[in-house]
């Protein structure tokens, strides 16, 4: 009896030690901002913009990493980027806070030029507008449908923005994939100039493979809240379960898409086991 007893004080222990461990493991992930990096290899890619970087941020979701973002902030100057990439959510639609988004975009503004495309929850909001004027104001560029050409030595790439498909569907019935193939057909080049896609939606790589896009930043699936070794993300909108876009970098025939875990989380409070994130890329020509 005296034996038994022990047994389950030593199983009691070793429960709360074990569940203890998870719970400071998860408070301290979601908030341990990390940066990678990835290089983009392509023999498209004009010469002049070899070595060229962009840092991409997504989903922030009015979090903040460090006082008024200070932590996320830092890393970004710290990577010396060409450009910046935001690739929408920067506001959370149930608990939307403009300020710190302006905020974010201002500081932001002064490491390196801001290239934006809103997500679903920008969609859902009514100060949608009121946070456009506000980024436009700063200088950040709201790629809303649009191409654009970045030039760098006489050489051109084109970086192509899109609004997120719930502007123009319903969230739950809409047919998306139809939305985005009418927006690529419009953008896409006939000049096969090296193009770079910035799109919330990483669950629509087919249609951007099918539109010959060479590099698209995405977002949206929160690296799947939880993920397990061996196994990834658990859950993502629009994926449903075991989401197959959930995080890192997809390559289909000549198309690259590479999916941001986010910084911020929404509907559920914390994610686990899945850091929030910086993207660095490294754009080099193929020899």
């Amino acid at each position: 009896m005296v034996l038994k007893k022990k047994r389950n004080i030593i199983l009691l222990a070793i429960c709360i030690t074990v569940l203890l461990i998870l719970a400071i493991w998860t408070i301290w992930g979601n908030s341990a901002l990390e940066m990678n990096t990835y290089t983009i290899l392509s023999n498209r890619l004009p010469e002049a913009f070899d070595g060229y970087r962009i840092a991409h941020i997504s989903d922030l979701h009015n979090a903040e990493m460090g006082n008024k973002n200070e932590n996320l902030i830092l890393m970004l100057k710290e990577a010396q980027p060409d450009i910046i990439a935001i690739t929408g959510d920067i506001i959370d639609s149930r608990n939307t806070n403009i300020e710190i988004a302006l905020h974010f975009a201002k500081e932001v503004m002064n490491i390196a030029p801001c290239y934006y495309v809103t997500g679903n929850h920008e969609a859902r909001i009514f100060e949608y507008d009121e946070l456009k004027k506000g980024l436009t104001e700063l200088g950040v560029v709201v790629l809303e449908d649009e191409c654009l050409e970045i030039k760098q030595f006489g050489e051109t790439i084109n970086l192509l923005g899109v609004d997120d498909p719930n502007f123009q569907t319903d969230y739950l019935f809409g047919d998306s994939a139809s939305v985005m193939r009418n927006k690529l057909q419009k953008l896409t080049d006939e000049k096969d100039t090296y193009t770079v896609l910035l799109s919330h939606r990483p669950e629509l790589f087919d249609v951007y493979t099918e539109n010959k896009v060479d590099l698209v930043l995405s977002g949206h699936a929160h690296g799947g809240q939880f993920r397990f070794p061996f196994v990834g993300g658990l859950v993502a909108p629009n994926q449903g379960l075991f989401p197959k876009y959930d995080a890192g970098l997809y390559t289909d025939e000549n198309t690259n898409m590479i999916v941001s875990r986010g910084i911020g989380n929404s509907i559920l409070p914390f994610r686990f086991n899945n850091r929030p994130e910086v993207i660095l890329i490294e754009l080099k020509t193929a020899l």
